[in-house]
């Protein structure tokens, strides 16, 4: 029995000026799922993620949380509705420390909490994440991973219903990968509703329940990780046409 949709991508177009940069795309994701969105640079994936939080309007198409319709709303009220969003450049608040950066993320998120409540839940999301310890530290002393992390924490402290992570392993040496593949595999294990765009075929194989592939801003194939990988259209997309 098909689950009803938590997020629902209903053919949606971005254009800038002359240039089609997302094409007609549709999807959905149901709740605890995690979808990967994947294909090569410039296919037009982060623009959709834009799209979903809030940071573009579509040029057509609509965009739903739990049927609330999202593509008209202001990033702030989509965040508030239940998307949370982290960014392929780490964006904290550098005159915070660690602690008052999660902290954000409860007062401002989809459930708001206040004073002693939120610096509550802020150490348990830092916790959640592996950085309680450090939570009084600036945030320019930690190390690339750890801003990640610290960006991941105040994400779930605003209680996202839908989590978009955007290149959330970009950048990490393969150390630090392996433990962002376990801290992500256990959001997965809590249930929550992930989109996942991410260039590292091995976490979308260890991660996802299924796969979208965007290339030159279009949808060419939607499956299973290994389905998906293995498709013909795919394989061109990334490696080009062997027949030129």
């Amino acid at each position: 029995m098909k689950h009803r949709p938590v997020l629902q991508v209903q053919g949606v177009t971005k254009r800038f000026g002359g240039l089609v940069a997302v094409n007609d795309m549709s999807f959905d994701v149901a709740n605890h799922e995690m979808v990967g969105v994947i294909g090569p640079n410039g296919s037009g994936k982060t623009t959709m993620m834009n799209m979903i939080s809030g940071a573009f309007k579509p040029t057509a198409g609509r965009i739903s949380l739990k049927g609330r319709r999202l593509s008209d709303m202001p990033a702030q009220k989509i965040a508030r509705e239940g998307v949370g969003r982290t960014f392929q450049l780490v964006r904290l608040l550098p005159g915070l420390n660690v602690l008052e950066n999660v902290m954000a993320g409860a007062v401002f998120g989809h459930r708001r909490r206040w004073g002693r409540e939120a610096e509550d839940f802020a150490l348990e999301m830092l916790d959640r994440v592996g950085l309680e310890v450090v939570a009084a530290a600036p945030v320019s002393a930690l190390t690339y991973i750890d801003q990640k992390r610290v960006e991941l924490a105040r994400v779930l402290a605003g209680e996202p219903e839908v989590l978009l992570l955007d290149e959330w392993l970009a950048g990490l040496n393969p150390t630090e990968l392996e433990t962002g593949i376990e801290l992500i595999h256990a959001l997965r294990d809590e249930g929550r509703t992930v989109v996942l765009v991410e260039h590292v075929m091995d976490a979308i194989r260890a991660l996802c329940d299924r796969c979208v592939v965007m290339s030159a801003g279009r949808k060419i194939a939607e499956g299973s990780p290994d389905d998906v990988l293995s498709d013909r259209e795919v394989i061109r997309a990334y490696l080009g046409d062997d027949d030129d």
